[in-house]
């Protein structure tokens, strides 16, 4: 049994940085992968033949990222050990005709992506970031970090029931950026202006996936700074947390699993993408690898049988302003350590003996742990968990981070939480 590696408050500040230049799950992925890079892992292509040589090895495809390491001495059969999560979150995002405007004011066409908090996004300075394709089929990575783009609110004057009757905001209406002034709207201006931003002559990118961000930098919070404030740690923070713990544990000595770091695109709009949880590239890596190493189906079949996997996602702390939204005897708080999430409708994949997995992971290491359910009179929300389970046929425990304001542009977590779930993924990655 390897010895699990320890991470400390400066985690945290690696995970600021880390959310600030990953403004997309494109960049996301990205950024996890230069990580990968520097521990020693290289990218295999899924358009090339597998060997099954030892070592670090990832696939990347769009916003998603699959990452093992195959210890010396690893049989076929040899079981995972898997931390999944996801790179996607809910935002604004442009339309296919970005171009729009009216009464003299430029403006981008956007759609709603996920279940965003959307009133977040309004009188925020916002960015443009994301992923272009060129004519000859590549990729540029676009990050327009300043501000550029904001959807201004109404005034009070113009609505006088908002702070009674409470703010209703129309999904088509007003949710449109302005970013100019300017009576034509000029097709095309949006694609030339950031054509220009990545460096790229006019007319060579014929397609794009982009969204806005707020352009505030995470930061510490509190009189004592034990909280942080910053955008999408739903789900990046355990993003981070994965990419973190699995270079840390790769070529420790007697591993008894593969460890493995799966994150997915299209977890917030139901993971049904090739990029998502729902689709093949998590499994199709396993198996991919367990062949590559001589094995056959049988082989295959006894890997997936013992393997287990941690799906990390944030879940929510108590609300001090809405305690009564909560179940009354589960209340996960911030700074108290990663939370085991249970529904028994299914909602979440943890059962009992996925429990106890967890639970001898973070008493390995010394890390708390909180539990969550949700208030009986309230919908559960869900995550990959169950996908994974039941696409994969593999043990499955949903898990994360207690957070404050999920599906805000910016939300809030404590600041020792990031690395006390970073010491317990590695610790069960290393069991």
């Amino acid at each position: 049994m390897s010895t699990p590696p320890r991470f400390d408050r400066g985690h945290t500040d690696d995970l600021m940085t880390f959310l600030a230049a990953s403004p997309s799950q494109y960049h996301a992925v990205a950024n996890a992968a230069a990580r990968l890079e520097k521990a020693g892992f290289r990218q295999v292509r899924e358009t090339d033949a597998w060997d099954g040589t030892h070592g670090g090895k990832y696939v990347l495809r769009g916003g998603a990222i699959v990452a093992w390491y195959v210890p010396e001495g690893a049989e076929p059969h040899t079981p995972y050990r898997i931390v999944g999560a996801h790179t996607d979150s809910p935002n604004l995002r442009v339309k296919p005709q970005p171009d729009s405007g009216a009464y003299g004011w430029r403006q981008v066409a956007v759609e709603i992506y996920g279940g965003t908090l959307l009133n977040t996004w309004l009188d925020r300075d916002l960015g443009i970031a994301g992923r272009l394709t060129l004519k000859d089929g590549s990729h540029r990575l676009v990050n327009v970090d300043r501000p550029l783009l904001r959807v201004p609110q109404l005034a009070v004057h113009l609505d006088r029931s908002v702070n009674t009757d409470g703010l209703k905001l129309d999904r088509q209406r007003h949710l449109q950026p302005i970013w100019g002034l300017g009576d034509d709207v000029r097709e095309g201006d949006l694609i030339r202006f950031l054509e220009q931003e990545a460096g790229l002559a006019e007319g060579e990118v014929t397609g794009w996936d982009l969204m806005l961000h707020s352009v505030e930098a995470p930061a510490y919070l509190g009189r004592d700074r034990e909280l942080v404030a910053g955008p999408r740690m739903d789900n990046l923070l355990s993003v981070h947390a994965g990419t973190a713990a699995l270079a840390a544990v790769a070529t420790a000595p007697a591993l008894p699993y593969i460890p493995v770091f799966a994150a997915f695109d299209h977890e917030e709009d139901g993971s049904q993408a090739d990029t998502g949880a729902d689709g093949p590239l998590l499994g199709n890596v396993m198996e991919r690898s367990v062949f590559a190493r001589g094995g056959t189906y049988e082989d295959r079949a006894r890997a997936f049988a013992a393997t287990v996997c941690l799906s990390s996602d944030t879940g929510h702390a108590v609300h001090p302003n809405y305690a009564e939204r909560h179940d009354p005897t589960h209340h996960p708080r911030a700074n108290g350590g990663p939370i085991l999430k249970v529904n028994v409708n299914a909602r979440y994949a943890t059962d009992g003996a996925g429990r106890a997995v967890f639970a001898a992971a973070c008493e390995r290491v010394g890390v708390p742990w909180q539990t969550f359910v949700s208030n009986n009179a309230m919908p559960c929300g869900t995550t990959i968990g169950p996908i994974t389970a039941a696409r994969h046929g593999i043990q499955t425990v949903d898990i994360g981070v207690a957070i404050l304001s999920m599906h805000s542009a910016r939300e809030l977590c404590g600041a020792d939480d990031p690395y006390l779930l970073a010491n317990a993924l590695a610790a069960f990655l290393a069991a």
